[in-house]
């Protein structure tokens, strides 16, 4: 599966895309100005994706990656 088809199930889970993702994640503290936060970890991201989103842990890592900026959308 690539990158973009994780995001785009995500979206078809969840009706939140990527950017809708990144405004959430600032709310909750984990991103800064679109950066990770300093002292964020992975785990915290991914249960909080989980709890509130119901994604499971590829999904959640997938936007972890597109927060640390490791990948972006349109990524094979």
């Amino acid at each position: 599966m690539s990158f973009q088809a994780y995001l785009d199930t995500i979206k078809t889970k969840t009706g939140k895309g990527p950017d809708d993702f990144k405004k959430l994640a600032e709310k909750k503290g984990f991103l800064k100005k679109g950066k990770l936060t300093e002292g964020v970890k992975a785990g915290e991201i991914v249960q909080w994706l989980k709890d509130d989103f119901a994604l499971g842990h590829g999904h959640a890592m997938a936007l972890f990656a597109l927060f640390k900026g490791v990948k972006k959308e349109g990524d094979k």
